[in-house]
């Protein structure tokens, strides 16, 4: 089959969105020329850039697409040098997103059941405890406006993920600001490396210390599971806590703030749900496909794979995009809106195949609980700032907003 190429040769991906609500413009673009595009990263490699949904879906099922950076090929998305991407594929496989086959399979069943139905049902007063004292404290601030970001959308889903696995929180300032950093397109690679190895030395003392000293956490219970096996992977329990640590605080909040932008912006919406708190769990699917904040999902073939009247070469990167995915009118009648009432949850926010996202279920309790009290407790919240004065992530792997001003 003959690739197709983007037309615009100048742009490179991902784009910038120009307006922080809407996909960039290049992606109906893309979309109109094919479900499969060649594209230049800003690492200037050549990809494949998936636009349509159902083969988005497609890939990310495809044990014949790899998720181990370490291969030739692999799309990376932030500033890396030869020597960096020599170190990428000298080291062990990133736990459970950068592996495959039965070596992910083992790692993901060792926490899946953290975030079972009844676990999570468990956690629910403690987190609605937390978002609850988050909002006394806003409210009872003198000096107005206020960044929601600092105030709720990053401290809420910290706690919760540091009472799970049982980082202590006094030490939020010091994971919040490297795994910021680590996240940042823009970090040179030499900087990143060495905030992963600070990230991984406070988490390795962590483990050594709760397996001296269990406690009623996740990390304790997780070294407790490979101690009944006889073998303890002390690299394993660091990176799955690495994993969880930053994953569990970084996307949940971005998307306390996108989503509170996205209510205020269209107040028939945010009517909606004041008027029937029950539309809140859809509401919260609609807002997850409609900012698609982890773009950028990544794989590299195996093998020749033919989809979407296209050839895909083995050792040949695709970037399934999530943004590009969620927003296809075919899949999505009227992608471009925001409809609480839409009850989509086939999106692809989470990804999606074997390595969906662990823990979803969480964001989505975190997320329901937030939007239901904030906007009960502080009715009249409204932005302090336009959006043009708000500075988002555009160098972020993870989009979102580094503040939040508002007021009431």
């Amino acid at each position: 089959m003959t690739e197709t190429v983007s037309t615009k040769p100048g742009v490179t991906f991902p784009p910038v969105r120009r307006c922080p609500v809407d996909a960039p413009e290049e992606y109906a673009e893309l979309r109109a020329q094919g479900p499969l595009v060649k594209v230049t990263t800003m690492t200037g490699d050549a990809v494949w850039w998936v636009t349509k949904h159902p083969i988005a879906r497609a890939i990310l099922n495809d044990t014949r697409f790899s998720s181990d950076r370490r291969k030739d090929g692999f799309p990376l998305f932030f500033a890396a040098d030869e020597r960096s991407r020599d170190n990428i594929r000298r080291q062990p496989p990133f736990i459970m997103i950068g592996m495959d086959g039965e070596e992910h399979s083992r790692t993901r069943r060792s926490a899946i059941g953290e975030f079972t139905v009844k676990r999570l049902a468990s956690l629910r007063p403690r987190i609605q405890q937390i978002v609850d004292d988050a909002i006394d404290a806003m409210l009872a601030r003198e000096e107005r406006p206020v960044d929601l970001v600092q105030a709720l959308s990053l401290p809420v889903p910290s706690l919760v993920i540091c009472e799970l696995l049982g980082v202590p929180y006094a030490d939020h300032d010091f994971f919040q600001e490297r795994s910021g950093r680590m996240l940042r397109r823009t970090t040179k690679a030499d900087e990143r490396e060495a905030l992963v190895t600070e990230m991984r030395e406070y988490l390795g003392k962590l483990v050594d210390e709760k397996q001296a000293q269990p406690e009623d956490d996740m990390i304790s219970r997780l070294i407790a599971k490979q101690q009944e096996t006889g073998v303890l992977d002390r690299q394993e329990l660091v990176g799955m806590s690495f994993l969880l640590l930053i994953a569990g605080h970084e996307t949940t909040a971005n998307m306390i703030s996108l989503g509170t932008i996205g209510f205020l912006q269209n107040p028939e919406q945010l009517d909606a749900i004041k008027a029937d708190p029950a539309k809140i769990p859809m509401a919260v699917e609609e807002m997850l496909r409609y900012f698609s904040i982890a773009d950028t999902v990544t794989r590299v073939a195996t093998e020749d794979v033919e989809i979407g009247g296209v050839t895909i070469k083995a050792g040949e990167g695709v970037v399934a995009s999530t943004m590009a995915a969620n927003r296809d009118d075919e899949t999505f009648a009227g992608a471009d809106e925001l409809n609480v009432d839409r009850g989509a949850r086939h999106h692809v926010a989470f990804g999606y195949g074997p390595h969906q996202c662990l823990g979803q279920n969480l964001a989505r309790q975190e997320l329901e609980i937030v939007f239901e009290t904030l906007f009960r407790r502080v009715p009249t919240l409204r932005l302090a700032a336009s959006l043009d004065e708000i500075p988002f992530k555009d160098d972020g792997a993870v989009y979102g907003a580094y503040q939040l001003p508002v007021t009431w």
